[in-house]
């Protein structure tokens, strides 16, 4: 199935919950982008490689190219979140409980965002949809076990991969500079920070861009009486909407995010922030590729890690680490609680 402009104008001014399923994605992308799209930029800025508001301009650009060019290639991010829970049933139940997930994941996100954590949208994400889905079917029924799991297998890739990627990169630069001038390298990596800077935010728009147009694809189904069941073409009106939005909230929020992650955690040279990104960029090629929805947040910080690990295990502000590691331990269960208490209630209320 797909959906052209004029179809999905008139489900707005027709279903008020289609209207209400609308505006809540469209604040999770928001938030996305005020929370999480920062982190493609974070290192460049850091390293005085790009000034913060040329880099917010060139994360909007890329993550709109991202979302275009990924999903014109490879839509296996989209159809993994889409097919990921079942929402069959009472048509109206099932929208409320989609507008309930995206309720949960604005009040976490948000939350993260004060405290500046970069939490994880994406985990924020399959947590919701999953507590919704639970509450909706008042069981593990509504959960899709086999798409479920290559959320998993994405978190355990973005960890491993993103570490050792950042780790494996940086010291491979490290033995072909060796014994040369760094000084006079640290222009070729001030330009290699923005070209890094703008693959990471493709890679951004390639992997949470598409997890959210498979949320608004789910919603046309939903409201088109077919359950989540089928094929789907995703239309280029909402490929710009998404990356317009995104961009939005990137150019509003960033700058709080971009601290947390780019300096707070570890203290980059030029050329160690250019590592970071190429084994973050390599790390989210590799699960988009797969099909596997991996948070962007987590393979970045986790290859500035691995980067900072080069030096020295000490080199690594292991208290910015924690914070951020509580903050993605207790988004499956915090948001996915919210997610379920939510639901259950619109559901037993309205």
């Amino acid at each position: 199935m797909t959906v052209t402009i004029q179809e999905f104008v008139s489900m707005m001014t027709q279903n008020p919950a289609i209207f209400l399923t609308t505006l809540l994605v469209l604040a999770v992308v928001f938030v996305n982008g005020w929370t999480d799209a920062p982190n493609a930029i974070a290192t460049a800025v850091s390293t005085r490689s790009i000034e913060p508001q040329k880099a917010i301009y060139l994360a909007t650009l890329f993550n709109f190219l991202g979302v275009f060019i990924m999903t014109a290639l490879n839509a296996n991010v989209a159809e993994t979140i889409y097919n990921m829970v079942d929402f069959n049933g009472n048509t109206n139940e099932a929208l409320i409980a989609l507008a309930s997930a995206q309720v949960s994941i604005v009040i976490w996100a948000t939350a993260a965002w004060y405290f500046g954590i970069p939490t994880s949208e994406s985990h924020a994400l399959i947590a919701g949809l999953s507590g919704s889905a639970i509450a909706l079917h008042g069981g593990l029924a509504g959960i899709n076990g086999a798409e479920w799991m290559k959320n998993i297998y994405g978190l355990v890739l973005s960890t491993v991969v993103g570490f050792l990627m950042g780790y494996v990169v940086v010291e491979i630069i490290k033995r072909l500079l060796a014994g040369s001038d760094r000084r006079s390298t640290k222009t070729f990596f001030k330009n290699g920070q923005i070209v890094s800077a703008a693959a990471m935010a493709f890679m951004h728009g390639a992997q949470d861009g598409q997890k959210f147009m498979g949320v608004f694809m789910l919603a046309f189904s939903l409201a088109a009486g077919t359950g989540g069941v089928g094929h789907f073409v995703i239309p280029s009106w909402l490929m710009i909407l998404i990356s317009l939005v995104i961009g939005l909230g990137t150019s509003l929020g960033g700058l709080r995010i971009i601290k947390s992650v780019g300096m707070n955690m570890v203290k980059l040279e030029t050329y160690e922030g250019f590592a970071a990104d190429i084994g973050a960029v390599v790390s989210l090629l590799v699960a988009s590729v797969a099909g596997f929805p991996v948070s962007t947040t987590h393979t970045k910080t986790t290859a500035i890690m691995g980067v900072g690990a080069s030096k020295h295990i000490k080199n690594v502000n292991w208290s910015v680490v924690s914070e951020m590691g509580l903050a993605w331990i207790l988004t499956f269960p915090g948001c996915g609680l919210i997610g379920f208490i939510v639901t259950y209630l619109l559901i037993h209320l309205i």
